[in-house]
């Protein structure tokens, strides 16, 4: 019993609980890990990429369907001439091939992007951007509140500031209502 009592005030001296205590703060509310200068750099890069990208994809499309429909009674009535027929089919194919390309290459960049932003900040964009907001507010309110409590200052010393150059006026002189009154 008398070893076992020994070896728990042992413990207790070698390893001291630690105590954390809270800090508070903006530096406990803010991200810990931003995004590094190449994830920024490639997120400005990807925007219009993929945006250009997807543009493209639907352009292509558009004009692959379009000379479709206009190719294809053509090509009916002139159906003995198949090289016609071969080059539409080759052209439509790789307009389709071409459309689905660019559109997949967008919306993965995309994908990386949104990717990317989630690992840099932690969260998604929504809940990024409210965070910011919050963050913004918050530090607003302290501003203001800063700002008017300084101005109440500036208030207090000029108010303070006319009453004594009224004082000084005002019993220096004796020319003002109050001393004619006295005489």
């Amino acid at each position: 019993m008398a070893d076992r009592d020994r070896t728990q005030i042992h413990q207790t001296h070698l390893y001291p609980q630690s105590q954390h205590r809270y800090e508070g703060g903006m530096k406990d509310i803010l991200p810990r890990k931003g995004p590094s200068t190449s994830q920024i750099l490639a997120m400005v890069t990807l925007i219009p990429v993929g945006g250009s990208l997807l543009g493209l994809a639907g352009i292509i499309l558009a004009g692959t369907l379009t000379a479709l429909a206009l190719a294809t009674p053509l090509f009916l009535i002139c159906s003995p001439v198949l090289v016609p027929a071969a080059i539409l089919l080759i052209g439509a194919v790789t307009g389709f091939l071409t459309s689905g390309a660019f559109g997949l290459t967008g919306l993965s960049s995309f994908s990386w992007l949104f990717n990317s932003f989630r690992q840099a900040t932690g969260q998604g964009p929504m809940e990024y951007g409210r965070q910011t907001v919050r963050e913004g507010i918050m530090q607003a309110g302290e501003k203001t509140k800063q700002v008017g409590e300084m101005v109440g200052e500036k208030t207090k010393q000029t108010g303070e500031g006319i009453k004594t150059k009224a004082g000084q006026e005002g019993g220096g002189g004796g020319g003002g209502r109050e001393g004619g009154a006295r005489t």
